[in-house]
């Protein structure tokens, strides 16, 4: 048989282009073309919540990055008394909605007249520090005891496991009230508030390690006993190498995911230790310290406690939001 006649025929038709067989595949071959880190990104991108959340955050972020010029441009010191705005006779703001006026953006606060915005703003600088340091020193200490505790096993493990529940079921909140209560106000070389926004965050974080620490915990001791480490092994790998070179890159997913949820308990935390009189020192402005401010005067003036109110609710809001579409954009068995 010739093979010639075949062989024009199958030249004359048109083979399809890659853009026609991806859209014929439903996207496939475009998919199995990107890395892992480019799936979870286009997951990412579809979340309009979690990339509202992620947005919100970033302004948070920047706000309390360029706190000083944006007071400077659209504030008073946040120390600043403004008894002109004041009622002499009630110590209420004048004007509506707590003295909200071009001047003054979320008004002043009652009897000494303190600008809210700006306190706001440098509220949210001392809130995200606390944070953010108390969930990376969290991490840094849930991750370290977490992978001992699951890829030695044994007696570490048990030793680990049991000071892991015992600060769980430690009173947090009571041990550190009685903490900072008896420290010095200034310590480590440093002014008042900063000191104790160190305290705070050595406080935070000792007391967060462990919910991350149980996690990564689980996932090391599911993943030694994968084939890849029994491959190193094999190799002559030591455990340091198998722990930083081949099970960590693995645990990168959850334990982004598992920091990025534990900041909004850290700013709760925060604004309760100020609420209580324990956090941040007056007069340097908290947000949890104006909810505790405004507690004599919220029936006369609203205002001053829904602002700060809100800001806590936004923030948190929109880290639980960024965290969950972070969760599902990594997780590897979504679709």
């Amino acid at each position: 048989m010739s093979l010639g006649p075949e062989v024009s025929i199958s030249d004359e038709i048109t083979t399809p282009t890659d853009d026609a067989a991806a859209e014929r595949t439903g996207g496939e071959a475009a998919i199995a073309g990107r890395s892992l880190k480019q799936i979870a990104w286009r997951r990412f991108k579809k979340d309009r919540v979690a990339l509202g959340g992620g947005i919100v955050i970033l302004v948070l972020i920047v706000m309390a990055i360029i706190a000083p010029l944006l007071i400077k441009l659209l504030g008073h010191p946040y120390d600043e008394y403004h008894n002109d705005k004041i009622d002499p006779s009630l110590g209420l703001p004048l004007g509506h909605l707590g003295g909200i006026s071009k001047d003054f953006l979320l008004g002043v606060e009652p009897v000494n007249g303190r600008d809210i915005f700006s306190r706001i703003v440098y509220g949210a600088q001392t809130t995200l520090t606390v944070a953010f340091l108390s969930a990376f020193l969290s991490t840094i200490l849930g991750v370290l005891f977490g992978l001992t505790a699951g890829f030695v096993g044994g007696w570490v493990d048990s030793i680990i496991s049991r000071i892991m529940d015992f600060l769980l079921a430690f009173p947090q909140l009571l041990f550190s009230i009685a903490l900072v209560s008896v420290l010095p106000p200034t310590s480590f070389g440093l002014g008042p508030r900063w000191s104790r926004v160190v305290v705070l965050v050595i406080v935070i974080g000792f007391f967060g390690w462990p919910y991350i620490g149980r996690i990564v915990r689980g996932q090391t001791l599911s993943l030694r006993e994968r084939e890849f480490v029994e491959a190193s092994r094999s190799l002559g790998a030591r455990s340091p190498r198998i722990l930083f070179r081949e099970m960590l890159p693995n645990l990168a997913a959850p334990i982004l995911v598992y920091t990025t949820l534990i900041i909004p308990t850290n700013i709760l935390t925060e604004a309760a230790l100020s609420f209580l009189g324990v956090g941040i020192p007056p007069p340097y402005p908290s947000w949890g310290g104006m909810l505790s401010d405004a507690v004599a005067t919220y029936r006369y003036d609203p205002m001053f406690m829904i602002v700060p109110g809100a800001m806590i609710f936004i923030t948190v809001l929109a880290f639980n939001l960024f965290g969950d579409g972070l969760r599902d954009a990594l997780d590897p068995k979504a679709h």
